[in-house]
């Protein structure tokens, strides 16, 4: 049953946000005893899976415990705006899921069961993964490092720039000038 801004238990725990944006650790702990039942169940049928239920749970009140001090009680109940949280870190994991998979797939589609080390296409790989490497030195530090940690590190854009404490906008932007970068170092190299 969803709660009203007014009633009695969302008034608790806007002013438990409130404690916890100022730092206070037992109005984190209340925070998590009141929530985190609700919130695992929602991250398990989500995710289908109970280790991975419990990362995006954690993910979630890590979130919270930083983005307290954003939370605005004229927009939503603080359970709603937690169900909102929680929801964006399930999907961002299955997201990353969905990458690992498709890259798995093209990998083995790509190698097939006849390859090997000696492969006769082994050293057309290896210089194409030398010019790639050389095309990525060629760009921006920061925009080297976003790309790195997106493709490489299957980082969402969201785990990024919490990781670097950077606006989103920020490495969505240096993810693309450096994507357009490498592709203007490997159309010349071509």
């Amino acid at each position: 049953m969803p709660r009203l801004a007014d009633d009695p238990e969302s008034k608790f725990e806007v002013s438990l946000i409130s404690r916890i944006a100022d730092g206070d650790e037992s109005a984190f702990a209340a925070l998590y005893q009141r929530l985190s039942s609700s919130l695992y169940g929602l991250a398990y049928r989500m995710m289908n899976d109970a280790k991975e239920a419990e990362d995006v749970l954690q993910e979630g009140f890590t979130y919270i415990w930083r983005k307290a001090g954003s939370y605005d009680p004229t927009r939503s109940t603080p359970f709603a705006w937690a169900v909102m949280i929680v929801r964006n870190k399930a999907i961002d994991r299955l997201r990353v899921r969905q990458r690992g998979e498709r890259l798995r797939e093209r990998v083995e589609q790509s190698v097939g069961p006849e390859r090997d080390e000696s492969s006769a296409e082994e050293p057309a790989l290896r210089e194409r993964s030398a010019i790639v490497r050389s095309a990525l030195e060629q760009i921006p530090r920061e925009q080297r490092e976003a790309l790195e940690l997106a493709f490489f590190g299957d980082l969402t854009h969201e785990e990024i720039a919490d990781r670097l404490t950077t606006p989103l906008g920020t490495i969505k932007a240096r993810i693309r000038r450096g994507l357009l970068k490498l592709r203007e170092f490997l159309q010349e190299e071509t």
